[in-house]
């Protein structure tokens, strides 16, 4: 039986997880924000009881935790537990759409909705693909702060000794600013233990490499989008409301990487990352309250 045979005989199944939901309650702890701050180099004595955070920081708390007997082979949970059993084994982040009406405050007591929002199956240029969009609605009492519809691709298994397929290359744009960055594998490992991220590409170079193709450890995508708003957000001229993210191709820890974008045009700022070949890697359309 294909790929894409298995997840049509999938789909009626699938098709009942749409629309489930869950709440996943986080108290916004300063010792947790403090965590934070420190990973992305800001004073964590800045931070006390009672201050707003950056609007975009309600991505690193809310996390899943699920017990250890539920845990897969790749460090996700097992099919079922937390996400609809969708019948493809590699799953990846590739983008997301939010709004943003509020902001956290150290010592919330808030609640995430996870709601499955659409599964939608398609055949891809490297062979059958599922993406599950998933959408996060952030809450403080009766209060919405933000609502994230968030993307992730499921893919085929990679055959035994092969390379991981990636998007074809596309040079990135000429950018009017530019921040180098290193894909430190000390961040990367810093912004898993906050989101409790498993996820064995982010930290297990030798499953990376021989269980899903890739030459490397696997850069986090939320990390990468958490770096191009912070860039983006020191040239902005108002408070972030809505960004949309897409990833388009890997990056690898220990590389470098441009954080690169076009000066604000009324509301609007274009930001993308580009590659250590120059190679387009993310983009991001942010729009501000002017």
């Amino acid at each position: 039986m294909s790929a894409a045979d298995d997840v049509a005989a999938a789909m009626p199944e699938l098709a009942n997880w749409v629309g489930r939901s869950r709440l996943v309650p986080e108290e916004i702890a300063l010792s947790a924000v403090r965590r934070a701050a420190t990973t992305f180099d800001l004073d964590p004595d800045a931070f006390q009881v009672g201050d707003a955070l950056p609007s975009h920081w309600y991505s690193l708390f809310f996390a899943d935790m699920p017990r250890q007997s539920v845990i897969g082979p790749d460090g996700h949970p097992k099919k079922g537990a937390f996400l609809p059993p969708i019948p493809l084994p590699r799953r990846m982040g590739a983008g997301r759409r939010v709004q943003l009406m509020g902001t956290l405050k150290v010592g919330d007591k808030a609640v995430k909705k996870v709601e499955v929002a659409a599964i939608t199956p398609k055949a891809g240029r490297t062979g059958q693909i599922v993406v599950l969009t998933m959408r996060h609605t952030i809450l403080v009492g009766d209060e919405t702060l933000a609502i994230d519809d968030f993307d992730a691709v499921y893919r085929e298994a990679v055959p035994p000794g092969s390379a991981s397929t990636a998007s074809k290359p596309m040079p990135a744009p000429e950018a009017i600013w530019r921040d180098e960055v290193f894909l430190d594998p000390v961040q990367v490992f810093r912004y898993g233990a906050i989101t409790w991220n498993a996820h064995r590409i982010h930290y297990d170079a030798d499953y990376a490499r021989a269980q899903e193709g890739y030459p490397a450890v696997v850069q986090n995508g939320g990390l990468t989008m958490h770096l191009l708003l912070d860039a983006a957000l020191r040239r902005a001229r108002g408070p972030l409301v809505h960004y949309t993210a897409r990833l388009v191709r890997p990056l690898f820890v220990g590389d470098v990487a441009m954080l690169c974008g076009a000066p604000p045009e009324g509301g609007t700022m274009r930001a993308w990352v580009a590659d250590k070949d120059g190679f387009l890697a993310a983009e991001m359309t942010l729009e501000f309250k002017v």
